[in-house]
């Protein structure tokens, strides 16, 4: 069942860069609402700002004014915010990530990939649910596979593996079917879609793939840095 709780709050958020003497504010006065179950897709052309709001709102970026909040926590307000190991806590205990890159260790077995996490923090049982994670997605049997023997769309459901091992809040995926053709793209969508409606795991998205966004409950579309439209896709 989802729940209409708020995981996630921006008030006229910006962010800017500095190039020379010249300020780009790739996010301006920006304000979105992420409640728990939410599935969103960041649409919009290149350079429209959706990884840096994806970034920021995943904490792995400070914005530059505006309020965050976090499980109704402030992250950052009027310039000031949150410490780093503050930020490091809330990033391991709310949120997931996956990239256009898998980023797994060629070295290491897919479970021994998988376990990464809990080297640096586990949650309590997280543990114990592996195996029905990694049946979920359909990884039992590839589990003592090296990422060199497996397809590409097997390597993207790997880095999703280990990105909900810790059972994060919020998932945030960013370009994750970058690296794939478009049959393992729709394999990705449909995985991501079977998360969100039985898990009730809140999604953001951020994708040029339009069957991708399709997946989601919401598009929000940007453009130079702000909301440009809104609705289902």
């Amino acid at each position: 069942m989802r729940a209409n709780s708020v995981i996630i709050e921006a008030e006229n958020i910006k962010k800017i860069y500095l190039r020379g003497t010249e300020k780009i504010a790739a996010i301006n006065d920006l304000s979105v609402t992420v409640n728990r179950g939410d599935f969103i897709a960041f649409v919009g052309p290149s350079g429209s700002g959706k990884t840096t709001l994806l970034n920021l709102l995943g904490c792995l970026d400070n914005p530059s004014a505006g309020k965050l909040a976090v499980n109704g926590r402030t992250v950052h307000e009027s310039g000031r915010g949150l410490s780093e190991s503050q930020l490091t806590r809330i990033r391991r205990e709310i949120f997931g990530y996956i990239f256009q890159k898998f980023y797994l260790i060629p070295t290491l077995t897919v479970l021994e990939n998988v376990l990464v996490p809990f080297t640096f923090f586990k949650k309590e049982g997280a543990e114990k649910d592996v195996p029905r994670l990694l049946k979920k997605l359909g990884l039992e049997n590839r589990m003592n596979h090296l990422p060199g023997e497996l397809s590409g769309g097997e390597m993207q459901r790997v880095a999703i593996a280990r990105a909900l091992v810790n059972h994060p809040g919020v998932l945030l995926a960013d370009e994750p079917t970058g690296n794939l053709d478009s049959e393992r793209s729709l394999e990705i969508g449909q995985l991501l879609r079977q998360l969100n409606e039985e898990d009730g795991l809140t999604i953001l998205l951020v994708t040029h793939n339009t069957e991708l966004a399709s997946m989601a409950r919401v598009t929000i579309r940007l453009r130079d840095g702000r909301i440009a439209k809104q609705g289902t896709p």
